[in-house]
């Protein structure tokens, strides 16, 4: 079983900042992408950024030279830094990753995404 565990939302006033981490656990062969996407009341859910096994970034316009993703492969963990916060940030940030996983005993290997649970940034005016 893979398990993410997301953490770092919270309440913050206009203009700060919030880190968010998340931790990927379970039998995992190899983590391939790992991003965040955020979801705010009455609208669909959207990218914020992504980040490959090599370091590879991409950001959705809205906050790219704003926020920051970075990974730690040792560690399993994806982090987002988020700077200079706005009102319109207020979401549920989740967390998702594709993983190789190992799913026979002959070696077989299959990619699967999956999702945290979201955590929630509130960004006050």
């Amino acid at each position: 079983q893979v398990q993410l565990a997301e953490s770092g939302g919270g309440l913050v006033e206009a203009g700060g900042s919030l880190g968010l981490r998340c931790a990927v656990s379970g039998s995992i062969f190899r983590i391939n992408v790992m991003g965040w996407y955020r979801q705010a009341p009455g609208k669909q859910r959207e990218l914020v950024a992504t980040i490959g096994s090599g370091g590879i970034t991409n950001y959705a316009g809205s906050v790219k030279g704003r926020f920051t993703i970075s990974r730690d492969n040792a560690e399993n963990t994806v982090y987002l830094q988020m700077n200079s916060l706005k009102p319109e940030d207020t979401a549920v940030y989740y967390c998702n990753t594709n993983v190789m996983v190992v799913v026979n005993i002959e070696g077989a290997s299959r990619n699967i995404e999956y999702w945290g649970k979201g955590t929630l940034v509130t960004v006050s005016s």
